[in-house]
């Protein structure tokens, strides 16, 4: 059977440690969108890590982790990583990658720079990662799979084609150096040589795994929110973000799909820009910015401050209902133990009336929350394993939510540790 772990919001929702956590049971997880833009954090018994590309699952010595044909895959960055996990003492992890997956070319990165350097003011926030532009390509299909980088003719003349376009644009619009032929085809080669090993015919692979009863993972990146469709447009990510698209970018049959884990966070955080709800400023940000998450809410692969909001039950009810979810797991719920009060947004007002559908971005831009706040709990929950040791004013705050955005939450977070996990029995599990 084939489980999802999705993003409800904006991404950085905890999705990293619930993937780990359901690795344990697991044979394959795959990475099946997105690149090295975005960074999952995972604490285990070999340290404090933060993974841009790798699956979450690399800590288990049973499973395969594998780069799914819907990635962008920065060759260099993966290798790296790899690296940088065997050095800490990972073992190092079984990895196969996509033959049909693209590769995140070196102009794909200046391109991001340049654009956004262009920009100015009106930039998107980009993590210059070549995201976009690398989208951009595949889209408009003058994107490299990886299986192309072992046809040399192919190879060749497909360089030749792409940089005379390519070259146009960054001297007269960008107003930067051209680049080599011969050095992308060298660097081309280098890409070859580091990834040769990995790559294999996932699907027919994944196929085989689906016939023989395996448990496949399929982990997503970022958030309902962030998605290119359906998300707070153009202020979004460039693949979809959605469990949906995990059986296109992975290579499996929709309905191999039976469960889709969908991470909320027990109150809001977002990097980059784009409309933010329940977002809260000054002193009261900062100081959930500091005792959020495992060390405070920075992001995992730009060190940017997160912005900081309380929980959207409007944005959260609408990014579970678009992932189609089964569970829900509340993440970080350990940090608001500090409150007296703890507000939750519960509506959007616009344009004077109150709504509790999540609106297009035109909209959005002129909502204000409508704000409930509920009693806190002041004291640690960390270590604590049964739901109903859980303080009441906590348990009345998960209930709370869970009623107001309609679906289950099975799995509550109270700590970054793979064991900080709590187990509940939801009325509305079916």
């Amino acid at each position: 059977m084939v489980k999802a772990v999705v993003g409800a919001n904006w991404g950085d929702e905890g999705k990293g440690k619930i993937t780990d956590m359901m690795a344990e049971q697991a044979d394959i997880i795959i990475r099946f969108q997105g690149g090295a833009n975005a960074g999952h954090t995972i604490v285990n018994g070999y340290g404090k890590f933060a993974l841009h590309t790798l699956p979450s699952g690399v800590f288990y010595g049973h499973t395969t982790s594998i780069i799914g044909n819907g990635v962008a895959l920065n060759i260099p960055k993966l290798i790296e990583e790899i690296d940088s996990i065997v050095e800490k003492g990972v073992p190092k992890p079984k990895i196969l990658v996509s033959d049909r997956v693209q590769i995140v070319m070196p102009y794909h990165i200046l391109f991001d720079q340049y654009e956004e350097e262009r920009l100015g003011g009106k930039a998107f926030g980009s993590t210059k990662s070549g995201i976009a532009p690398f989208y951009s390509d595949k889209y408009a299909k003058i994107g490299f799979q990886v299986n192309e980088l072992f046809d040399e003719e192919l190879l060749k003349d497909k360089v030749h084609r792409v940089l005379e376009v390519k070259n146009v644009i960054i001297e007269h619009l960008y107003h930067k150096p051209a680049i080599d032929e011969g050095e992308l085809l060298e660097t081309l080669h280098q890409y070859r040589d580091m990834i040769a090993e990995y790559v294999t015919d996932v699907s027919s692979f994944l196929d085989k795994a689906l016939k023989e009863g395996k448990t496949i993972l399929l982990e997503g990146q970022l958030g309902t929110l962030k998605d290119p469709d359906h998300g707070i447009y153009p202020m979004v990510t460039s693949s979809s973000t959605l469990a949906a698209y995990g059986a296109i970018g992975a290579g499996v049959p929709p309905y191999e799909i039976k469960q889709i884990v969908t991470v909320c966070k027990a109150y809001s955080s977002a990097v980059g820009a784009g409309a933010f709800v329940s977002e809260i400023f000054g002193d009261e940000a900062d100081e959930l910015r500091r005792r959020g998450g495992d060390g405070g809410e920075y992001g995992a692969t730009t060190g940017r401050p997160r912005r900081m909001g309380w929980f959207d039950c409007v944005a959260s009810k609408y990014g579970c209902r678009l992932q189609g979810t089964t569970d829900v797991a509340f993440t970080v719920l350990d940090v608001l133990g500090y409150l007296d009060e703890i507000p939750v947004c519960v509506g959007y007002e616009i344009d004077g009336e109150v709504t509790t559908d999540f609106p297009v971005t035109t909209k959005l831009e002129k909502a204000k929350p409508v704000l409930k706040t509920l009693p806190g709990w002041k004291t640690e929950i960390r270590g604590i394993r049964n739901y109903d040791e859980l303080p009441e004013n906590c348990r009345k705050y998960i209930e709370f939510i869970e009623e107001q955005i309609g679906y289950p939450i099975t799995m509550v977070s109270n700590g970054p540790g793979r064991e900080d996990i709590i187990y509940r029995e939801s009325p509305l599990k079916k």
